[in-house]
């Protein structure tokens, strides 16, 4: 902790840099990816302050949309879609991924309760396309159908249905590998993540 915290101290210290961003935020992107500590959007993306909105939830799901109990996330997709403005929606998947990888391996989740029920929001089980993903550490191809699942899901939102039929909005599919620094992105055409 006193890395961060000492770097806190002189964070402040540059007040010049920090000013313009009393002015309000107006960032592009809504960036929904993992709460792992390995996935820093900004560090990925090498955006600055005010430039990314980001969502983070565990094993970056994406919640089904219900309008009678919104939740947070739900909240802030739509704050960023029709308030911000984004254009672009990224959903990011990551190698190594420990909650998609329970899913896939079937971990008993007895002993956390709330991650479980969590988890039981997945818009559809990432199951491995080959049995041999299972022992994978990385569960690459069960994290990008798993992504893919999620960007179903966000369509179905109201808010972004609406822009992605008039042409305001645009939503990506990305894979984060954390091994390599790699990122690949969904491409329709081939129906495959390949490198940016």
């Amino acid at each position: 902790m006193q890395p961060l915290i000492d770097n806190a101290r002189t964070f402040g210290q540059r007040p010049e840099e920090f000013a313009r961003l009393a002015d309000g935020q107006s960032p592009e992107v809504l960036f929904i990816t993992c709460s792992d500590s390995r996935v820093v959007p900004a560090l990925i993306t090498g955006a600055r302050p005010g430039q990314l909105f980001e969502l983070r939830t565990a094993g970056n799901i994406v919640p089904p949309y219900v309008s009678e109990s919104p939740t947070g996330e739900a909240a802030t997709i739509e704050y960023a879609v029709e308030v911000l403005g984004v254009r672009d929606v990224v959903v990011c998947g990551h190698s190594h991924c420990g909650a998609v990888g329970a899913l896939v391996r079937g971990d008993d989740l007895d002993s956390v309760p709330a991650v479980r029920a969590w988890l039981a929001h997945a818009a559809d089980e990432p199951t491995s396309v080959e049995p041999a993903d299972a022992g994978d550490p990385t569960v690459a191809r069960a994290v990008q159908h798993h992504v893919l699942a999620q960007l179903l899901r966000l369509r179905s939102y109201p808010c972004v249905e609406k822009r992605l039929a008039d042409g305001r909005l645009r939503v990506r599919g990305w894979y984060y590998e954390v091994h390599t620094g790699a990122v690949r992105e969904h491409r329709v055409d081939t129906d495959s993540f390949e490198a940016l």
